[in-house]
């Protein structure tokens, strides 16, 4: 455990002007503040706060960060106020501090608004001073090297959103050790087992392979010296996990089949001495085609340069070679922090401007989305791509994330050439909108005046400055034909009471779009043209129900009316629309959802309510229009309810026995399997399995059990005809 004098003694190794009684003070104030709180492990809770602001030394970070470290969680855990802060250790410490902070004292409609105004401000404060992620970084990161200690459904929801944000975060600032950590971390917590088994066999592989990059290793340093060309270090390593793990779960393979799993990595004095350890290791063994990738002259957008190639060893192995300086290598694993200036107790004017090029650009994509679903979705997406560089016929260079469409590259070059765009010319070719770009792409841009976003886009671009923009041209154009019909439908309800809409006064819109929430009349009129409010109800709002007069309907207008709104036969699970009961509601065939999930409801015109799981790509990628979008919830008073049918994928090892394995493991708890095909290639099997599922706690159960098995490597529900059909 780390005191509070080895904190001191490390900051005045690198700060020697550093304003040590600061840090003295902030610790005085931290203990005290959290006197007698205890962490899930049962150690005083000061020990985070202590271990925090350790991590922040280990990054040199200036004297304010290590502080606001020492007082990261006391406003939040504590009776101590933002004001009591300012004033007793200055705005500078504060600020840091008041950026860390979550939200949680303020009132939110949900969870998922909370999580995305945390996140939301977090990211403005970053702009202005970057040490709030670096201080949050080191809080995440001491938090789940305990995690363990954690609950069980407390400790998986911090490790996916440490998955999700927090690592892409790290990556997205150059600080591949912190990132690299917090993905074995959580990969660790969120599957166990397959941790646990994937580690064994990496540790056999690199017992195996130990000799092999030593002797790699002898060669490299040999024909380097024969070359008088200068290095600092060569050393081998075997791929991370977390990273093996998303090959063999992306490719669909067994670890035997990954061939690059041993890596050089080469540190040499200057960038000439880069080039030319790349030109000796072609020469010593051949190079494997497209696997060159020079991120020295075309760096990464978080400041990552380096080298990389490919290369078959005499004994026919395929390894990976880096290449890069040392002043590269600090960069590669440290990123911002290895950046870090400090000059009269500011930042400002010795920011990186590389490194807050993206982070200005997802504030700007991002300060329209209001709705906290959407905005934790684009965040995601923003923080996870890979970049490939592609040019305009200009020359202008574009990033744009790993698989960007040319509508993707339409929108990064202007709004209303994306709007117009009609084809693209890639290379000299022509292609269709949905044209997958790759690095290197020259890219023009085919457009047609009077032509509109379709919202077919919204199923292949991957930018959310595309997704974006197009919705936004998408909902204005809906929202029109949705007034249009709303008024439409107002005035024919109006008519049937006797009333003249034009005599509804002024203040009767004013009065009842104030009570709404709404800002305008067209607002209330849009309402009723999506569904979410009903004629006769925005009726009786504006008009005094004695002066209503319904006129007496045809008899066979009634019958017919009747008809159609008869309830359907018994079976169906029961959904509520939160503050109406007479909407149609029905669950989406695309993700099916099941009792006890959470779920979104989506208003399609004419048709009622779609019910999806709130994981559903449907929800999260294309249709999530605010404007559409209702809250729904499962029927709490109902008991029973007919069985759904999900489908699982899972992949196991081809070994004996696994098909029984599982089937049995299935049955012991008492779920239906309907039907079980198995297949095989190479060294992995994969079974596709049908069950019939009572609930979400149901259905976890199962996977949790069959993922507990030796030799099954991944489960998930996926879609599937008989799924859809149910």
């Amino acid at each position: 455990m780390i005191r509070f004098e080895d904190l001191v003694d490390k900051v005045r190794s690198y700060s020697p002007e550093a304003d040590l009684e600061l840090l003295r003070r902030a610790y005085v104030f931290s203990a005290r503040e959290h006197k007698g709180q205890l962490r899930h492990s049962g150690e005083p809770y000061l020990i985070h706060p202590l271990e925090v602001a350790n991590l922040l030394a280990d990054m040199r970070l200036d004297v304010v960060a290590v502080a606001a470290g020492l007082l990261h969680d006391v406003v939040e855990d504590t009776l101590t106020t933002m004001d009591r802060v300012r004033e007793l250790f200055g705005p500078e410490v504060a600020h840091v501090v008041e950026g860390v902070t979550k939200l949680s004292s303020l009132p939110f409609s949900s969870k998922e608004a909370q999580q995305a105004e945390n996140f939301r401000r977090m990211f403005l404060a970053m702009v202005d001073d970057i040490r709030v992620i670096l201080v949050k970084l080191a809080d995440r990161l001491h938090n789940m090297r305990t995690l363990g200690h954690v609950p069980d459904d407390k400790r998986e929801r911090i490790a996916r959103e440490t998955l999700d944000i927090y690592a892409p975060i790290a990556h997205r600032l150059g600080m591949s050790k912190v990132k690299n950590e917090l993905e074995e971390l959580a990969f660790k917590a969120l599957e166990p087992q397959v941790f646990e088994d994937l580690r064994d066999k990496v540790e056999q592989r690199r017992r195996a392979t130990q000799g092999l990059i030593e002797e790699l290793r002898e060669t490299m340093l040999a024909k380097l010296a024969e070359a008088q060309v200068p290095v600092l270090l060569i050393d081998g390593r075997i791929k991370r996990l977390y990273s093996i793990y998303l090959k063999l779960k992306r490719q669909r393979i067994d670890l035997d089949q990954v061939y690059d799993l041993v890596a050089l990595r080469v540190i040499t004095t200057s960038v000439r001495d880069c080039y030319a350890v790349l030109g000796i290791v072609h020469q010593t063994w051949s190079p494997v085609p497209d696997r060159i990738k020079d991120f020295i002259a075309m760096p990464r957008p978080n400041g990552y340069q380096s080298l990389h190639t490919s290369v078959i060893s005499d004994r026919g192995l395929p390894f990976e070679i880096q290449i890069r300086s040392e002043e590269m290598h600090r960069i590669a694993e440290e990123g911002i922090a290895a950046h870090w200036k400090y000059k009269e107790g500011r930042i400002g004017a010795q920011r990186d401007e590389q490194y807050f090029k993206w982070l200005r650009q997802l504030l700007e994509w991002q300060q329209e989305v209001r709705d906290p679903h959407e905005f934790i979705a684009n965040l995601k997406i923003d923080l996870y791509p890979e970049e490939i560089y592609c040019f305009t016929p200009g020359g202008e260079l574009k990033e744009l994330p790993r698989d960007a469409s040319v509508v993707d590259f339409a929108y990064a070059v202007h709004t209303d050439v994306g709007h117009r765009c009609v084809g693209g010319r890639v290379n000299g070719k022509m292609v269709p909108l949905r044209h997958q770009l790759r690095n290197g792409d020259i890219v023009e841009i085919l457009t047609q005046s009077g032509h509109k976003p379709s919202r077919d886009w919204l199923t292949f671009v991957t930018t959310s400055r595309a997704r974006n923009k197009i919705r936004h041209f998408i909902q204005l154009e809906e929202k029109t034909r949705s007034v249009e019909l709303g008024r439409k439908l107002f005035e024919k309800e109006a008519r049937r009471y006797d009333v003249n809409p034009k005599n509804i006064p002024a203040e009767a819109w004013q009065r009842v779009s104030s009570e709404s929430g709404s800002q305008r009349t067209d607002d209330l009129l849009a309402a009723v043209g999506w569904g979410k409010l009903t004629a006769r109800l925005l009726l009786g709002k504006l008009v005094p129900n004695e002066q209503l007069q319904e006129k007496p309907p045809d008899g066979a207008f009634v019958a017919a009316v009747r008809k159609v709104l008869r309830p359907r036969a018994g079976g169906e699970d029961k959904i509520r629309v939160r503050g109406a009961d007479d909407l149609l509601v029905f669950r989406a065939k695309c993700c099916n959802p099941i009792r006890g999930e959470k779920i979104v409801g989506y208003i399609t015109r004419g048709k009622g309510v779609s019910v999806h799981s709130a994981s559903c790509r449907n929800v999260t990628n294309l249709l999530y229009d605010p404007e559409r979008r209702i809250e729904v919830e499962w029927d709490t008073g109902e008991d029973t309810h007919a069985p759904y049918t999900v489908r699982l994928s899972i992949q196991v090892e081809d070994r004996r026995g696994m098909l029984a394995a599982i089937s049995s493991q299935v049955s012991a708890i008492n779920t239906n399997i309907r039907t079980m095909e198995a297949t095989t290639d190479q060294e992995q099997g994969y079974i596709e399995m049908t069950l019939e599922i009572q609930d979400v706690k149901h259905l976890d159960k199962v996977i949790r059990l069959v993922k507990a098995l030796p030799g099954v490597l991944t489960v998930e529900r996926t879609s599937s005809a008989a799924e859809r059909a149910s």
